[in-house]
């Protein structure tokens, strides 16, 4: 049973696949021609996901075709390239061709997760009794599509994260001039209000006040990173390497917004493999 649905997989796959390099099935400068053959590409890409979706370590999901060490070094290599970030970036102007990103409220929150590993990213986590911890910052639009994401330590304030997170709307198109950003109560300082003002973006941050604080229109966010935390290797990440954390954190971004994809294009456009049930699990 795949970790994905296939209306999902296949998609995703099918446009990450363009962004692989070529690659013969054997290695010819083997002396006697008798190199193993390599493992395609489409096999360790499902382990992967399998990955992200469970969280489980490499030795796990390992199979007789494809063992865990293949599993790592090819990897490292996608993480190294960067492809998972172009492949976010490549999805997103799919979406904005077929339904359209709407820039009328854009959202800009962080989220603490667990990295018992420690690593590149990790860091004490002021929520988790000092244990190792990873922030990711995340900026939505009005429907909550992760437009980017910036991994950190957990112990990093979120507004050291919100210059870089803004940063890479940069790469989106015809992006207006004029963009409000929504921000929570932890955002209120006068560096945030200097770096809104460097972007050129106007700000909205909630008031402080005691007791909980409303959401109002930053609830897209919440939900997103509710979707981003159902992935198992994000809730818990046990990578070390800053390019590994980066690419499972854009791929699970893509699924993302491949699942609000379909769900919002179903209801306008007919396709063959279309799925017959709004819920995507």
């Amino acid at each position: 049973m795949p970790a994905v649905p296939v209306s999902l997989l296949e998609p995703v796959w099918a446009q990450f696949s363009v962004l692989l390099p070529e690659h013969p099935v054997v290695d010819p400068a083997h002396p006697l021609g008798r190199h193993r053959r390599r493992i395609p590409d489409r096999i360790v890409f499902e382990h992967v996901v399998a990955a992200l979706v469970h969280g489980s370590g490499y030795e796990r999901i390992a199979t007789p075709g494809c063992s865990d060490r293949t599993i790592r070094r090819r990897l490292h290599t996608w993480a190294a390239a960067g492809l998972a970030d172009t492949l976010h970036t490549l999805v997103l102007a799919q979406y904005d061709h077929l339904i359209g990103l709407d820039y009328t409220v854009l959202v800009v929150d962080g989220c603490i997760t667990k990295a018992p590993g420690g690593g590149d990213k990790g860091g004490k986590s002021p929520v988790d009794r000092g244990k190792q911890g990873l922030k990711r910052s995340t900026v939505t639009d009005a429907a909550g599509v992760p437009l980017h994401l910036v991994s950190a330590s957990a112990n990093v304030h979120d507004t050291q994260l919100l210059a870089p997170t803004l940063a890479g709307l940069t790469k989106l198109p015809a992006l207006p001039a004029d963009l409000t950003i929504h921000l929570d109560r932890g955002y209120d300082s006068r560096r945030t209000r200097a770096t809104l003002a460097e972007l050129g973006y106007q700000g909205t941050i909630t008031a402080q006040h005691s007791g909980p604080a409303p959401l109002g229109a930053r609830w897209v966010v919440e939900r997103t990173q509710a979707w981003m935390n159902g992935y198992g290797k994000i809730r818990r990440c046990t990578d070390r390497r800053a390019v590994v954390v980066d690419f499972y954190l854009f791929l699970a971004a893509t699924f993302v917004i491949v699942r609000l994809l379909i769900q919002q294009a179903r209801q306008t456009f007919r396709w063959t493999t279309r799925p017959t049930t709004r819920r995507l699990a």
